[in-house]
């Protein structure tokens, strides 16, 4: 069960970035911290990734989703999509919960440079989906 409820309801004047402004605002006091470094490393990985809301979380997409976060009871729950968990699966094996959910309990460190990594990985997995300029595929996307 994810706390940040109020945060959850999208306004429709507000930007996504407002929305996890009050997404991170509605969490409780000791963890704001911490997704502040969360969204902060993720911004700095993917600096061309939009950031929104999606399901009541915080997300990046880039060329598709790249990473979700979001605040539970006890802690922080960072999503892997793509092939990020099998690439990683050696340095993510302490914090994972599932085949695509990390945990990081409430005051423990965030692992910066492997989610920086990992974010990075999503990003160069995203651009080569992306077809090149000029092919079928290309052209579909652009409608």
């Amino acid at each position: 069960m994810r706390t940040p409820k109020a945060a959850s309801k999208r306004c429709k004047t507000e930007t996504p970035e407002q929305q996890v402004d009050a997404y991170i605002a509605a969490a409780p006091k000791p963890v704001q911290a911490m997704l502040r470094r969360l969204r902060q490393l993720i911004r700095a990985a993917a600096p061309a990734a939009a950031e929104k809301l999606s399901y009541g979380m915080p997300y990046y997409s880039f060329h598709g989703r790249l990473i979700y976060f979001a605040v539970f009871t006890g802690h922080v729950g960072v999503y892997l999509m793509g092939a990020s968990k099998e690439a990683f699966a050696k340095e993510i094996k302490p914090y994972r919960t599932s085949k695509r959910t990390l945990r990081f309990p409430f005051g423990a460190r965030l692992r910066v440079t492997l989610l920086k990594r990992i974010v990075k990985a999503r990003m160069a997995e995203s651009l080569s989906k992306v077809a090149p300029r000029g092919s079928r595929r290309s052209a579909k996307l652009a409608r």
